[in-house]
């Protein structure tokens, strides 16, 4: 599973951005958010997450915490 930091979240759309490993922006949305069953997340913060799709539609699922 790959890893990436939370760049940007917005806690009113539940929404942002994660930056990957290899330096990748992707963009998680509310759905996203709402399957993993986090309350939050914190701009720095480590995720593991799955990726569903193909280019340049791919979808990040299965957001988990690595660090708090």
């Amino acid at each position: 599973m790959p890893q990436g930091t939370v760049k940007v979240y917005n806690t009113q759309s539940r929404s942002g951005i994660i930056l990957d490993d290899a330096r990748n922006e992707l963009a998680f949305d509310a759905q996203s958010f709402r399957e993993s069953g986090l309350r939050e997340f914190r701009i720095g913060q480590r995720v593991k997450f799955a990726l569903e799709g193909e280019p340049p539609r791919q979808k990040v699922r299965q957001l988990t915490i690595v660090s708090f």
